[in-house]
């Protein structure tokens, strides 16, 4: 029998358990080297091959990093699994988009809370150049989109939350398929603007450091796409 064939929390799972409790109990931060393969097969007690398959599956989780030839390393924390996690939920309607968006909208009334805050005036900049950019890229779909993500990606840096600079980026996927929509659902150029201009509302809000004036801000805006994408079917 294949040692690595056993239940959930079994062979593989003893040596990822090992693994993180290695990283805490010796407090490594992204890029510190870990033991080996080896190391660890022989503090767990199974085979090489078991704990080959831990490291693969912890690098595939975006919790080590493991190099051709190279030390395995600690990874830095990384959107891409939660965004993964999110796509797939959607995709087997296990959540709505519109569960989605009521998550998003509770994220991130706290995190332009905290942006305005928080936020350098270098932040207050680049995010007020985003919604800028918004207006005059207004033309081009895919380009106010890309801005759109950035916007908000900002935001979340500047609360100086990394929590919640991944919980937004992971957000990204979901949004590149929907946003499309509720472009083109909004009945007329004005629609379209009334949206761009939600964002530079938001971006005067931060740079004023207008805290109740930001929350104000984002939630009109989340109100106003899920009023649009409900209107387009978009459940």
């Amino acid at each position: 029998m294949d040692e690595s064939a056993t239940p959930a929390g079994g062979l593989v799972g003893r040596v990822m358990d090992e693994v993180n409790a290695f990283i805490r109990d010796n407090e490594l931060g992204p890029g510190a080297v870990i033991p080996s393969e080896s190391s660890f097969a022989e503090r767990t007690g199974v085979s090489r091959a078991v704990a080959r398959e831990a490291f693969r599956a912890m690098s595939a989780l975006k919790l080590i990093d493991v190099g051709n030839g190279r030390r395995a390393k600690v990874a830095p924390a990384d959107e891409s699994v939660v965004s993964f996690m999110i796509d797939h939920a959607v995709r087997t309607r296990q959540v709505t988009v519109q569960q989605i968006l009521d998550v998003r909208r509770t994220i991130e009334l706290r995190t332009v809370a905290l942006a305005a805050l928080r936020r350098t005036d270098r932040e207050a900049r680049e995010i007020d150049g985003i919604a800028a950019e918004m207006r005059t890229s207004f033309a081009q779909p895919e380009r106010v989109m890309e801005l759109d993500i950035a916007f908000h990606e900002a935001i979340a840096r500047a609360s100086r939350n990394p929590l919640f600079v991944l919980l937004v980026g992971a957000f990204r996927v979901v949004t590149r398929q929907t946003w499309s929509i509720g472009w083109a659902s909004r009945p007329s150029d004005a629609g379209r603007h009334q949206s761009v201009d939600g964002h530079a509302l938001i971006a005067a809000a931060i740079v004023a450091r207008d805290v109740r004036g930001a929350e104000t801000a984002m939630a009109d805006h989340f109100d106003l796409t899920v009023k649009v994408l409900l209107n387009a079917g978009v459940n």
